[in-house]
């Protein structure tokens, strides 16, 4: 029996093989035995037709690729790196990477190739949650565990379909609620999570702030607010207050689009249970002021001292399996190295780790940024490493555009059938799960050993020892010369030391333990409520709702909203191909609103045109009564979703707004 860890979502399950299935760890403490639909079908997606099995490079003549081998394809990558300007120079990994594979890429890219032009797909999903916790505690961590659902009597899931996004954590929850907790959902759409919620608040689409402000200022009112632990433990709280004296309460209850009474019995559940733990994924992230969603989140959490004890606090819910691992590792642009910034100290730190005189002292280019650098004719290599970005990118139209401009593409894939395809000149094989090891870390700071389950394909490589094998082309052999991933792990290990007051601790986490149990970091962080800010104490910031994303009009008179269904990951580039074991529900298909269908004559099933300013696409219409009226939904896992959405970003994020895009429905 061989113990790993699912690659599918946040939760990170332990799981167990025995050559001919999948199971559920029992001793593992984040799932407990539990697994869904998704991971026990794990194993048969390394076998999907859709797998990349050997390096094609592209033919000049015809745009067809021919398969070539190896040593000439990593000559290719090396020659066309060593003749580019470093700023003209990109990375965009994924949080389907493991630690392994993202730290010999970040190493590669900062420390050696110097371009911080190194991102992560995880950009879209939940850099706002880190540049939020960043501002208030002066570090990327999350203060909670799922284990704290035990010690939990309130949970508000704010923008996040647990059922369908974080199925195993949902069922804890369900488990949980059988105990006596209470379940608060705030979603547009009475989604399968909030059917089974206490309460449901469908508030209108981009009013979150405006919802979590007005909680604010009735704490102030009824002073709810814990004095003790403010004056003790937080900074700003004068200048927040006069924030609040301005805002009118009427006014941001009408914004929401929700009832006093539904408001009412919110504040009812928020004063009978003490311990009240907040989660939320992209239903908040993904948007143009999606740092200020989370800081009025959060806020919440300050004035009532609910945090960094059992059962309480913010709870960033990350939807890959290793998207925490991404943010530890250095895999976004804004970040260096073990939750290093670039500023002049951590620099010195980092080269000296690294023996490298080449990283450079500003932050990279962010994964829009490229596109953007693109269109200009600013970038000239692109390295995509297990992500899809010319699917999941917003405005789709115009991605595709850019990457056409980008003279060398090399696309790093375990599968045949992305979107990105078609725009790589170099496509190479990497080993899927089950077929690699390595760790991960999964949305509460558990790090796991990911083990190889099968003998890998015969021209498939480790995604780390791709990049080592073009590192070493490019006369870096010294600092690449790693044999196999615990390698990695051990001068990762060793690395994390250099994160402030090494409160990135996983050097005592090292690769003996985790073969045997999960490793769990940060237990000491933020110990007596000491933040990891110059006086040590957290920072309310007060925000307001500026209704930045794009308005409606009498030609778009509806709001889009996007988001995950429970069958497939992503595209389903793998889950596509098991749908005799997981009965998907239909993944292409748009959600009316029952009265909106009827006004329009719109009949469930029937084909209609929804249109963007930025695009147009025809889907099956789904007739209901669980979303709210001038309010439209699509998957994500339908592929073409993003010719709709729209790119602007937030200013400090830099995550799109793929929740708020202003749409018109046509009949055909």
């Amino acid at each position: 029996m061989i113990k790993s860890v699912c690659g599918y979502c946040g939760v990170g399950c332990g799981i167990e093989f025995d050559t001919k299935k999948l199971v559920g760890d029992i001793a593992y403490p984040t799932n407990e035995g539990l697994v869904c639909s998704k991971g026990v079908s794990e194993l048969h997606t390394i076998e999907t037709p859709t797998r990349l099995l050997r390096p094609h490079l592209r033919r000049g003549t015809d745009g067809g690729f021919d398969p070539v081998e190896w040593e000439r394809a990593v000559d290719l990558v090396a020659e066309k790196l060593r003749s580019a300007d470093p700023s003209r120079i990109g990375f965009y990994l994924s949080g389907q990477l493991l630690t392994e594979d993202y730290y010999v890429a970040n190493k590669l890219g900062k420390g050696f190739l110097g371009t911080n032009n190194v991102d992560t797909n995880s950009r879209m999903c939940m850099s706002s949650a880190v540049v939020a916790y960043k501002k208030v505690f002066g570090v990327d961590y999350v203060p909670v565990r799922m284990e704290d659902l035990k010690a939990c009597d309130l949970l508000i899931l704010a923008g996040a379909n647990t059922a369908e996004a974080h199925v195993v954590f949902h069922n804890k929850i369900k488990k949980e609620k059988k105990r006596g907790l209470k379940v608060v959902v705030i979603d547009p759409r009475r989604t399968e999570t909030a059917e089974q919620a206490d309460l449901h608040l469908p508030i209108r689409p981009g009013s979150d702030i405006d919802f979590f402000t007005l909680i604010s200022a009735r704490l102030i009112d009824d002073g709810k607010v814990d004095t003790a632990f403010v004056e003790a433990h937080v900074d700003g709280y004068e200048k927040y207050l006069r924030g609040i004296r301005k805002t009118a309460r009427t006014k941001l209850l009408k914004r929401c689009g929700i009832t006093a009474e539904e408001f009412e019995a919110f504040m009812t559940l928020f004063y009978e249970n003490e311990n009240i733990i907040s989660a939320w994924t992209m239903g908040l992230n993904q948007s143009v002021q999606g740092v200020d969603k989370n800081l009025a989140l959060i806020n919440l959490h300050l004035l009532t001292g609910k945090i960094n004890r059992p059962g309480n606090g913010p709870f960033s819910l990350t939807g890959q399996p290793n998207a925490m691992g991404g943010r530890e590792v250095g895999g976004l642009s804004t970040m260096l190295a073990v939750h290093l910034d670039f500023d002049p100290e951590s620099i010195r730190k980092v080269s000296k780790f690294w023996e490298t005189d080449r990283i450079a002292p500003e932050p990279g280019l962010t994964a829009f940024e490229m596109i953007e650098a693109a269109e200009r004719g600013r970038l000239d290599v692109l390295i995509i490493c297990h992500t899809d970005p010319v699917y999941h990118l917003p405005n789709r139209s115009r991605v595709e555009a850019a990457m056409q401009k980008i003279p060398f593409i090399v696309e790093i894939n375990a599968y045949d059938n992305s979107e990105t395809r078609n725009f790589a000149h170099l496509r190479l094989p990497a080993a899927p799960w089950g077929e690699k090891e390595g760790t991960q870390t999964n949305m509460d700071r558990t790090v796991t050993r990911q083990e190889r389950l099968t003998r890998r394909s015969i021209d498939c490589k480790p995604d780390w020892e791709i990049f080592c094998l073009i590192a070493r082309r490019l006369g870096f052999g010294d600092a690449f010369g790693f044999q196999n991933a615990a390698e990695i792990y051990e001068e990762y290990r060793r690395m994390t030391r250099l994160s402030r007051d090494g409160h990135l601790d996983m050097y005592d986490g090292g690769a003996e333990i985790l073969t045997d149990r999960a490793f769990i970091w940060g237990k000491r962080l933020f110990h007596d409520h000491r933040y990891h800010t110059p006086d040590g104490k957290a920072r309310l910031i007060f925000v307001e709702n500026e209704r930045k994303s794009e308005a409606t009009s009498l030609e778009y008179p509806f709001i889009l909203l996007t988001g995950r269904t429970r069958d497939q990951w992503h595209s389903g580039t793998k889950t596509a191909f098991v749908d005799k074991l997981l009965k998907h529900k239909p993944v292409s298909f748009i959600e009316i609103n029952t009265e909106d269908a009827h006004a329009l004559g719109i009949c469930e099933g029937e084909p209609v045109e929804v249109s963007t300013r930025r695009g147009t696409l025809v889907l099956p219409a789904r007739v209901t009564d669980t979303i709210r009226e001038k309010t439209l939904f699509i998957p994500v896992s339908e592929r073409r979703v993003n010719y709709l959405t729209n790119d602007l970003l937030d200013p400090l994020s830099k995550e799109a707004d793929y929740n708020h895009s202003a749409a018109a429905l046509r009949k055909l």
